[in-house]
């Protein structure tokens, strides 16, 4: 994992940006303030399209020797793939774009970015201040228009205030909840000159954000862990935000306690740790969806009991006590209610949990959950992860993303569109280490995968890293291969095609009794092929490669591996009537999961 951005404090204590020539109280435009705050907050690439409110700060960006911008396709992509260089690295990712249509564009991403707390500062342009209001070419109220989906937002129209907005900007994002903040600077503040004076401290008095988590609460938490005898720790994306992998690790190992963990924060405890049961929820694991519904303490840590976890949420681990700590105090108690709230960032709250464990395991002894475990195993048994061959044919995708995984391995970074081939990456990779699986998992964005790659290689240059989308999604988002192609960014596209809106599809077969109204994207089966991937990749700059026989899915997987100087698709063809399973229906309790079509698991119900 790469370098995090500067500590608030180092960001705030600087008086200069790193490596610019200049004398204090140098006179500047709006425009070169703005190049020189990003400079100073460390920033050392930015996703954006230039357009006309935009275009004075592209000039001076020009000539920056610490900036590198790259020249996206579509503003959608640049948000994206400021997310997945955020979420890749652990630093804040930028993305920069022009008013009204460039701004708007923008909304998809900020809106991915909050819902999966991802630090990114988003930069745009707007009308000159004068014009602000008027209706004026290309302008739209982008601050109003993403309150609700920012954790801040400015408007800028005063050069004055240009550096001490983007040290604001970076602090919030960085720091608490991580989230996405939204600068909007007025064209017109970018035309002004001004004396460019870097903060020395920041003032931000309604904004304090609690780390420290309480003592008692951590000694309330410490006696239930070392009292229970069916414990479960459920563990959510805030665990990788906090960069907490380490602590867990030595929490699962004192605890004994059963591990899940959620879409968001696969790879937090290593797939091959004995206590680690998989991924909860809709398509979760049948050992991870009972261990919570039997367990008698579920210790959540920065997850949000969301509904694809918990399914009917007033059956969902009935005889439970809940600890939850979180970042975020909303968050605790806002969908199931707590015997033990934790406010605190996460990596402090379990490095002070694991000492409070231990003490209180010596004062009481270890609780005996051998039962527990002969249980866990017997479901491990029972109801292991697998799949079907195929009947007509075509590739099975769980057999290609399995494949993939393997030959890739754990160091590779794996960036999922959003549909059953984000399942199926997340069921069929084993994930060893945080920060190898990058997902929009609470919007659910499709065409986030490709972008997001791209961003994910701008942050991770020497580890391998692959897209994994279905045709629905790739067609989305596919331009910024270009983008890729020409800025030297060599990632690799495994595309999961059935020629279907899979999902979509999955659920018109099991609900609307096989009705495919308009999933058909013909994209694969048959003679038809629009378009064919294979040329689409090569117009575009990239090696195309297509594999519709199993025979040929390692030698393919092995030759985009070897390719380095240019982005590679590789168009698996797959079948369409292939399901993820184990499914969870919408709005039913995770009693009622069903192991494959028609089988459920043998258990007493907890009426």
């Amino acid at each position: 994992m790469g370098q995090p951005n500067p500590t608030p404090a180092q960001v705030a204590a600087r008086t200069a940006p790193r490596g610019v020539d200049h004398v204090v109280g140098e006179q500047v435009t709006g425009a070169q303030s703005i190049v020189r705050s990003l400079e100073a907050v460390g920033v050392e690439n930015v996703f954006g399209i230039p357009g006309g409110a935009i275009l004075p700060t592209y000039d001076p960006l020009m000539d920056s020797a610490k900036l590198r911008h790259i020249l996206v396709r579509h503003e959608q992509g640049g948000g994206h793939a400021a997310s997945g260089y955020a979420h890749a690295t652990g630093k804040v990712g930028v993305t920069m774009a022009t008013s009204g249509p460039g701004a708007t564009n923008l909304v998809t991403p900020i809106a991915d970015a909050n819902m999966d707390s991802i630090p990114m500062v988003a930069i745009t342009g707007q009308v000159a201040a004068p014009a602000i209001g008027t209706d004026a070419f290309q302008e739209a109220d982008i601050v109003g228009i993403t309150m609700p989906v920012t954790k801040h937002s400015y408007l800028v129209t005063d050069p004055d205030e240009i550096p001490r907005t983007i040290a604001e900007a970076f602090h919030i994002a960085s720091t608490g909840r991580p989230g996405p903040v939204l600068v909007d600077i007025a064209k017109s503040a970018m035309q002004e000159r001004t004396t460019f004076s870097w903060p020395q401290e920041l003032a931000l008095p309604g904004y304090h954000p609690v780390t420290k988590p309480h003592a008692k609460q951590i000694r309330e938490a410490a006696k239930l862990l070392a009292t229970a005898r069916r414990p479960v720790l459920y563990v959510g994306g805030g665990v990788i935000r906090s960069g907490a992998s380490a602590a867990l690790r030595r929490l699962v190992d004192t605890s004994g306690a059963a591990v899940v963990t959620t879409l968001m924060a696969r790879g937090s405890v290593p797939d091959s740790h004995p206590q680690h049961l998989g991924m909860p929820g809709m398509h979760g694991t049948v050992p991870a969806v009972a261990a919570l519904q039997k367990a008698d303490l579920v210790v959540a840590l920065g997850a949000r009991f969301d509904d694809r976890v918990t399914g009917k949420l007033s059956s969902f681990a009935p005889h439970a006590a809940i600890v939850h700590a979180d970042i975020d105090p909303a968050e605790i108690g806002k969908n199931r209610a707590v015997d033990v709230p934790i406010v605190g960032d996460l990596r402090e709250v379990i490095e002070e949990l694991v000492p409070a464990l231990r003490a209180e395991q010596e004062r009481v002894g270890k609780p005996d959950v051998e039962a527990w475990w002969h249980q866990i195993d017997t479901w491990r048994e029972t109801y292991p992860l697998g799949f079907s061959a195929t009947a007509d044919g075509h590739l099975a995708p769980q057999h290609v993303i399995s494949r993939l995984g393997e030959i890739a391995g754990p160091d590779a970074i794996y960036v999922a569109g959003v549909g059953q081939h984000q399942m199926w990456a997340a069921q069929f990779i084993r994930y060893e280490r945080p920060n190898t699986w990058i997902n929009s998992g609470g919007l659910g964005t499709m065409g986030y995968s490709v972008p997001a790659a791209m961003g994910a290689k701008v942050g991770e240059p020497d580890r391998d890293v692959w897209a994994i989308d279905g045709d629905g999604c790739f067609q989305m988002t596919n331009q910024e291969l270009a983008t890729c192609a020409i800025n030297d960014i060599p990632i690799k596209v495994a595309l999961i095609n059935n020629s279907s809106l899979g999902m979509v599809r999955q659920w018109q077969t099991l609900f609307y009794n096989e009705r495919y109204s308009n999933t058909d994207l013909h994209t694969g089966h048959g003679t038809v092929r629009i378009p064919d991937f294979v040329k689409l990749a090569e117009a575009y700059g990239c090696v195309g490669i297509r594999v519709e026989h199993e025979s040929e899915v390692d030698d393919a997987i092995k030759k985009a591996n070897e390719i380095d100087d240019r982005p590679v698709v590789v168009d698996f063809n797959v079948s369409r009537d292939a399901m993820v399973w184990p499914m969870v229906a919408a709005g039913v309790s995770n009693d009622d999961i069903q192991y494959a079509r028609g089988i459920s698991p043998a258990w007493e119900r907890e009426d």
